[in-house]
């Protein structure tokens, strides 16, 4: 016999729970208090949507930053391909990308939303103010709107990121009434501030196929052996207040308060510093009489010339066959290692996840449940279990979902789910 379940929260944990309990025979509702699902999946991957990444499980723990353990469990439960399953058998087709993100072929994260949104799970406009309990057991939900009795409830209000989208933080008030510890919620994959400025032209600039690595305040001495917290090829972007783009939202899972940050660019990856430093000759050989602040056309892009100049030390009216071999040497130095203070990360709201959420510890990692609330179940973005872009957090989401609605499957009635 089906019980009462209640999801609180729209958003992709919320909907995927609600949709897996349907197609469990089971009539769960959500409440969501803007009466708008998904909205922050809409936008994910710039209206894309990096749903889940092709890869093995352990390679999703590898890729999870915070509490990976924990979730070895729940990707058992929905491992990423079968996630693309579901989403393939409910009429989204899929595509495979660099580094194994996973979109819809439509490139529509409208089309992901839509199939959530297919399985008819019944959404009421209300705002969850307490999560009713007695003697240890949840007993059903207070709104503002009403009293929504319930043997079950499923927590997955997600976290303060994109607070316009609904995630405003609720879940963690929610949680923290029934005796949960909460880590404090921080803005992860989210922009870098910086000491450093560069000049204005430079903010409009994506750069391609450079590595970032991160380093502590200590950078390793020319010929150190010291490796990087983080490091990666890929593309970032310049800012009024620092750094940003993929790298740079990489980077900042790696961040906190406990000690000070140093970024180090490569602009050049596929050279080293001797391969650099002839090439640079070879460009001056071809341009001797050009001033050094000319004669850059082939080793930047135009907007990042001023600052490379301006970093290098040279003196821009300086003409090429008059540069020394120790200022081209600087120059290449500069190139391979741009180096930038970190003096912060940007505002939660700016963050596409929040790490922090509901201690892992008070959480059963094969059920989802609460290990001090029967019938209370978290999924998703509240948990404090974050990992890096490349489609990892959609699938947190997704494989705690199906792990708390297998979990109130099992405790109501015999069977299995229907599309597996």
């Amino acid at each position: 016999m089906a019980s009462d379940i209640v999801i609180i929260g729209g958003g992709s944990a919320g909907m995927f729970a609600g949709a897996r309990l349907k197609e469990m025979g089971l009539e769960p509702i959500v409440l969501e208090p803007t009466g708008q699902t998904l909205r922050k999946l809409r936008i994910s991957g710039k209206g894309r949507c990096n749903l889940t990444n092709n890869c093995t499980v352990e390679q999703v723990i590898k890729n999870v930053i915070r509490s990976p353990k924990f979730l070895y469990s729940a990707l058992d439960n929905l491992s990423p391909q079968d996630t693309m399953a579901w989403f393939e058998n409910h009429g989204v087709p899929l595509k495979t990308e660099r580094g194994g993100r996973v979109f819809p072929v439509s490139d529509k994260a409208s089309d992901v939303a839509a199939a959530l949104e297919k399985s008819g799970v019944r959404v009421v406009k209300d705002r969850a103010v307490k999560i009713l309990t007695e003697n240890g057991r949840v007993t059903g939900v207070q709104g503002e709107h009403g009293e929504y009795k319930a043997d079950y409830v499923v927590l997955a209000t997600g976290g303060k990121s994109y607070p316009k989208t609904g995630s405003t933080g609720d879940g963690y008030t929610l949680a923290r009434k029934c005796g949960h510890t909460i880590s404090e919620p921080r803005a992860s994959l989210v922009p870098i501030e910086t000491k450093e400025r560069f000049s204005e032209e430079l903010y409009s600039l994506t750069i391609k196929n450079v590595t970032l690595s991160l380093y502590g305040s200590t950078l390793p001495l020319c010929g150190s052996r010291k490796k990087p917290i983080y490091s990666d090829l890929g593309e970032m972007s310049f800012t009024r207040y620092g750094i940003a783009g993929p790298l740079s939202l990489s980077a900042s899972c790696f961040i906190d308060d406990k000690q000070d940050y140093k970024i180090v660019i490569d602009l050049k990856p596929g050279l080293s510093m001797e391969q650099l430093v002839k090439r640079i000759q070879r460009d001056f050989d071809e341009t001797p009489n050009l001033p050094f602040s000319e004669s850059l056309g082939k080793l930047f892009p135009r907007e990042l010339r001023v600052d490379m100049v301006r970093l290098s030390g040279i003196d821009r009216d300086k003409l090429c066959n008059q540069i020394t071999r120790e200022e081209k040497e600087n120059l290449a130095k500069v190139t391979k290692a741009l180096t930038l203070t970190v003096t912060g990360l940007r505002p939660i709201e700016e963050g596409i996840v929040t790490r922090g959420g509901v201690n892992v510890k008070e959480i059963n990692p094969a059920t989802m449940e609460s290990r001090i609330v029967s019938g209370l179940y978290f999924a998703g973005e509240i948990i404090d279990c974050d990992g890096m872009t490349g489609g990892y957090n959609l699938q947190i989401a997704f494989a705690t979902a199906e792990t708390a609605a297998k979990a109130i499957l099992n405790t109501t009635q015999d069977g299995e789910a229907i599309w597996e």
